[in-house]
């Protein structure tokens, strides 16, 4: 019997938990009278600890072969520290226990990823028609919970994230988990992953671009708000850009095999230089409601097909630690950076000027995948590919 569904409920309930954080947290500080630069800093506090907790998390699945319970225990700390966390008032208990906070919240969202691909696989079935479970709940919540918390207020906030992490607690417990790799995962092998050479220069590339897309994310609340946009915009923002890429995940299945995933990577680099030079010059909040297409077409695409290829560059036994470094770099490294900057930037400017930045740090990422194209096939992995590709073409 087919038991992805209930896995399919853990993505959905935890993505729609996740929306209320990465959209409306910023908001909430604000709310709080925190400035731009604390707000910068709080908004670093969580991708910092995604930074040292995820690749944790992720080996300890590999170590125990199970990434389901690691996944209920993080889902659990984030749960009870989540309502500490949301007590506070002053700068610097909120900092100490966000930092606490994510060091559950963040790994989640990698681990449950990673449980996705493995069962896919395993079940036979598109990554991307699990996956996108998780788009649509942080689309449907971005939606509802903009009109809710527009209606009962900012400070709220937890009360509807816990509602909905509850809910993804009580799937996990019923979904399936991976089956464990026959192989033992060996620390000193997980730790020798960093002296990779194709693997540090894919993570580089994966950075530059995945910089400009956690900015937008930590920021694009306030833009829509310094445009002349409130909750209920912001939650419909979201919604349309996540839905978006819940059509794409969706669709994964017709165009994810057609060409080689640095293809992809590539293609959805040149879209993000795109998107940040148009998000640069709207005139109205209601213009970014246009522009949030673009978003399936970027992170969908981008996200997908990165997630997937990282599992070609590390070994079978250590496929989570891998893909939770990924994560780590992904939405934390980059997060962490992308805080600092942008908090700067808006203290001293506009948020409009943000994105125009963004747009050189895309650049910069486009030039990155052409170059890792051209050096990966050159590696043994990459002539393998190349003649794969050649085979399936002839």
């Amino acid at each position: 019997m087919n038991h992805t569904w209930k896995l399919k409920g853990t993505l959905f309930f935890f993505h729609s938990a996740m929306t209320i954080i990465i959209s409306y947290m910023p908001v909430y500080f604000q709310a709080l009278g925190l400035s731009g630069s604390q707000i910068g800093i709080l908004l670093a506090v969580g991708p910092f600890a995604a930074i040292l907790s995820q690749p944790f998390w992720g080996y300890m699945s590999d170590r125990w072969k199970t990434v389901k319970y690691i996944l209920l225990t993080c889902l659990t700390g984030a749960l009870i520290v989540g309502f500490i966390v949301f007590q506070m008032n002053e700068f610097v208990w909120i900092m100490f226990l966000l930092f606490i906070f994510f060091a559950f919240m963040s790994p989640a969202g990698g681990l449950g990823d990673s449980l996705a691909q493995k069962v896919s696989y395993e079940r036979g079935v598109s990554f991307g028609s699990i996956r996108m479970w998780g788009s649509l709940g942080f689309g449907t919540s971005s939606l509802v919970s903009g009109y809710l918390l527009a209606s009962f207020g900012i400070q709220n906030i937890y009360y509807l994230y816990a509602f909905f992490l509850i809910i993804a607690i009580l799937f996990c417990t019923r979904a399936p988990d991976s089956t464990p790799s026959r192989k033992k995962a060996n620390l000193k092998k997980a730790l020798l992953l960093g002296k990779d050479p194709v693997l540090a220069l894919f993570l580089i590339m994966i950075f530059l671009i995945s910089l400009t897309h956690r900015m937008n994310d930590t920021f694009l609340g306030l833009y829509i708000v310094e445009l002349g946009g409130n909750e209920a915009i912001i939650g419909t923002a979201w919604f349309i850009g996540v839905i978006t890429e819940a059509v794409v995940f969706a669709a994964s299945a017709l165009w994810l095999r057609r060409f080689h995933p640095l293809t992809f990577i590539t293609f959805a680099a040149v879209l993000y230089v795109l998107r940040w030079l148009l998000m640069g010059s709207v005139s109205g909040p209601g213009d970014i409601l246009y522009l949030q297409i673009l978003h399936g077409l970027t992170f969908g695409v981008f996200y997908l097909t990165a997630f997937q290829f990282v599992a070609r560059l590390v070994p079978d036994e250590l496929t989570s630690t891998g893909h939770l470094l990924f994560i780590s770099v992904f939405f934390g490294v980059s997060g962490v950076i992308g805080s600092l900057i942008g908090g700067a930037v808006i203290d001293t400017f506009m948020v409009r000027t943000l994105y125009y930045m963004m747009f050189g740090f895309a650049l910069l990422g486009l030039l990155g995948s052409l170059f890792y194209r051209a050096y990966y096939f050159r590696t043994r992995q990459g002539m393998k590919d190349k003649k794969r590709l050649a085979e399936m073409n002839g």
